[in-house]
């Protein structure tokens, strides 16, 4: 039983981490934007961030990734007793807000890429 809230924690610690990174993100990105506003623009300053938001939203995706594969996998593989609609509800609505997360980490780096084109 220990173990199990031991792991339980690990996992949203990790979901806190993906948290942090995500702000991260949105704070480079308004870096950029706030750089890109400006009549001189540093290039060198814009290549970096530019590549620190690329690998960071890569990261965040492959973290969610194996997030979603470890809900899927104790949503479907994990023995219960009683009822599991609560728990694949749980699922699902986590799911959903993983997908949401990426749609919108999709339009920040899109609205990026297209700034740096600009």
């Amino acid at each position: 039983m220990m173990a199990t809230y031991s792991l339980a924690n690990e996992r949203l610690r990790a979901l806190e981490d993906i948290e942090r990174e995500i702000g991260a993100i949105l704070q480079n990105a308004g870096t950029v934007i706030l750089e890109l506003s400006k009549e001189k623009t540093n290039e060198r300053l814009l290549d970096r961030q530019a590549a620190a938001f690329t690998a960071s939203v890569q990261h965040v995706e492959a973290e969610l990734s194996a997030q979603i594969r470890y809900l899927t996998q104790v949503a479907t593989g994990q023995p219960h007793e009683g009822s599991s609609y609560s728990s694949r509800k749980d699922c699902q609505m986590a799911l959903k807000r993983v997908d949401y997360a990426r749609l919108k980490l999709s339009d920040v780096a899109r609205t990026c890429e297209q700034m740096l084109e600009n």
